[in-house]
């Protein structure tokens, strides 16, 4: 055992709005290999360098350098997280000892996560059973905000992840009831995204818009409790609720299907998807995935799953850190 930086050991980690996971990586002929787990509220540390000391002193051996996934956009070895206080930099990480380190966006992380991810982690919600392997993937879903990202591959093994901030383009109804969602949200914001509506918050919006469209008073103010109330009375108002939020999931998950040419495959991965998983198999998710007119048979011949691994982002992490090192 060592207090020596270790340059075979890198440091990954995966920090949302809500959670930061850390873990020490190996590479094996087998791929990444991940160990000292690690996962705690991000308020306990009141900025993202004391989260990451305090990881780091934890390990036995020291890691070298490493690659942190981020909620939110980077820019410029910098990210200001989209949900959370914690602003961190590359230039910040060094002072802990870790060169090289890296900073990329979350999504960008499961995007080259996801193809690694162990089938008995990964479970299907419908259309065949496996993608093209040299299409387009993409990999989207909702947690504290709405994560969308993609990696492009071609027929000669060459891949590329695609960090976007997909979250934030324009919600879309798809009928009368979307249409008056839209209407009541547009006098909550001057803007109204897809994260308005497809995250835990947005969960939230979204049960108030349905019940003003209803008629209904909710008092409901945490989206956690419209999600136990759906588990165990779908029929009730928060189960309908959570029927038009995995409709409105399936929506949007073609539409980025589409934009990327994602015969790959769909993943649908974040906090919430695993958590309703029997609920979500059972939606309009996948009908709403395919609904898309004239591409209905496109769309027919894309599978979409949802990603169960709780490490698949650090496990993407661990990909980029070994690539760049």
């Amino acid at each position: 055992m060592t207090e020596a930086n270790d340059p075979r050991t890198l440091l990954v980690g995966d920090v949302g709005g809500t959670n930061a996971r850390f873990a020490v990586a190996r590479w094996t002929d087998g791929g990444p290999v991940l160990d000292h787990h690690e996962s705690f509220p991000a308020e306990r540390h009141p900025t993202f360098l004391e989260g990451v000391r305090a990881f780091i002193d934890g390990c036995a051996v020291k890691p070298s350098g490493g690659v942190i996934a981020v909620a939110g956009p980077v820019t410029d070895g910098s990210i200001d997280l989209t949900n959370s206080p914690w602003r961190v930099s590359e230039a910040e990480l060094q002072t802990l000892g870790l060169n090289p380190v890296r900073l990329i966006n979350d999504f960008e992380a499961l995007a080259w996560g996801a193809p690694i991810v162990p089938g008995q982690a990964l479970e299907r919600l419908g259309g065949p059973e496996a993608g093209d392997p040299h299409a387009a993937l993409a990999v989207l879903g909702p947690g504290t905000g709405f994560g969308v990202s993609g990696l492009a591959r071609d027929a000669d093994g060459r891949q590329i992840a695609l960090p976007s901030e997909g979250g934030h383009a324009c919600f879309a109804p798809n009928d009368a009831i979307e249409d008056e969602v839209l209407r009541i949200l547009r006098r909550r914001y001057e803007r109204v995204s897809i994260e308005r509506l497809i995250c835990g918050p947005g969960l939230l919006n979204l049960h108030r818009a349905l019940a003003e469209i209803d008629g209904r008073e909710s008092h409901i103010d945490d989206p956690a409790a419209i999600t136990r109330q759906a588990l165990a009375e779908p029929n009730s108002a928060c189960g309908a609720t959570l029927a038009r939020f995995c409709a409105i999931l399936g929506s949007v998950a073609g539409d980025i299907a589409l934009t990327l040419g994602a015969r790959g495959g769909v993943y649908v991965a974040g906090g919430i998807a695993p958590r309703i998983l029997p609920f979500l198999k059972a939606s309009p998710f996948r009908e709403r995935f395919e609904r898309k007119g004239r591409f209905q048979p496109y769309l027919a011949e894309v599978p979409t799953w949802v990603i169960t691994h709780e490490h698949a982002a650090l496990l993407g992490a661990a990909r980029v850190a070994f690539d760049r090192d």
